[in-house]
């Protein structure tokens, strides 16, 4: 957005070659019987590369909705997504499904967890999904060393044989997270991550998701109500009545009910 302002930029927010998803004049609105309720209305808004963005806004504000149309898994009613360069929102519903599997992770509030799975089989679904039956069996030495690493990394490697109703809030997260970067996606999407957590724990997942963005580069775009939580970012947008307005973190408190 041209009137976005920054705040301790790890990049050039200016230069167009960095952006690493664009929107365009996105629109949307969901039916609440014969009436259309808008949510969304026309956001243009840039990601740039190996930033960490903070979406703020009321509760129902349609943060969440933006998020699930940068990560196609919504089509807008009108307007584009762009992904490095290539429209993304209108492609078939195959396609889109493969370019979130391969270059999106996504962390949500309540985990999404199979309950029926370990820690360890469910951070191994996006590649279960990605594969062929033959093509994770040839890999699948491979897949289980990276999600034990990731385990490792996000400090519940003890806990890779049990299931999500014999973790912690925290676990359940912090093994969603790893989930999120099998596949090492290009782009993290984050929906309230530490919404369902107690403070302490969701500043251990908040220092986990900053320590990722700066170490690895991983462009990261959160959504969240919580104002602290939004201020570990680099930059914030604030989304009213649905429209984006650029947010100084130093100076959202109140804002944000």
């Amino acid at each position: 957005m041209s009137n976005q302002q920054t705040t301790t930029p790890v990049t050039d927010w200016n230069n167009p070659r960095d952006e690493h998803m664009t929107t365009r004049g996105l629109f949307k609105s969901y039916q609440k019987g014969a009436l259309g309720i808008p949510v969304l209305q026309g956001i243009d808004m840039s990601v740039y590369q190996g930033e960490f963005l903070s979406i703020v806004g009321q509760s129902g504000c349609g943060k969440s909705t933006l998020l699930h149309l940068l990560g196609t898994l919504d089509q807008p009613d009108a307007g584009e997504v762009y992904f490095e360069g290539n429209r993304i929102d209108n492609l078939p519903y195959a396609s889109r499904d493969l370019l979130r599997n391969r270059h999106f992770g996504m962390i949500f509030q309540f985990y999404h967890l199979l309950p029926e799975f370990t820690t360890i089989e469910n951070v191994l679904t996006p590649a279960l999904i990605s594969e062929s039956t033959l093509g994770y069996w040839a890999r699948r030495r491979q897949y289980r060393r990276r999600a034990e690493e990731l385990l490792e990394m996000v400090g519940i490697e003890g806990r890779a044989k049990h299931k999500p109703s014999e973790l912690s809030g925290g676990e359940m997260q912090r093994a969603a997270i790893a989930r999120a970067l099998l596949l090492q996606p290009k782009v993290l999407l984050a929906d309230e991550p530490t919404g369902n957590l107690d403070r302490s724990t969701g500043e251990q997942i908040m220092q986990m998701l900053r320590e990722l963005n700066r170490e690895q580069k991983l462009t990261i775009v959160m959504v969240t109500h919580d104002t602290w939580i939004a201020e570990q970012a680099d930059r914030i947008v604030r989304l009213e009545e649905g429209r984006l307005e650029a947010a100084n973190p130093t100076a959202t408190s109140g804002l944000i009910a």
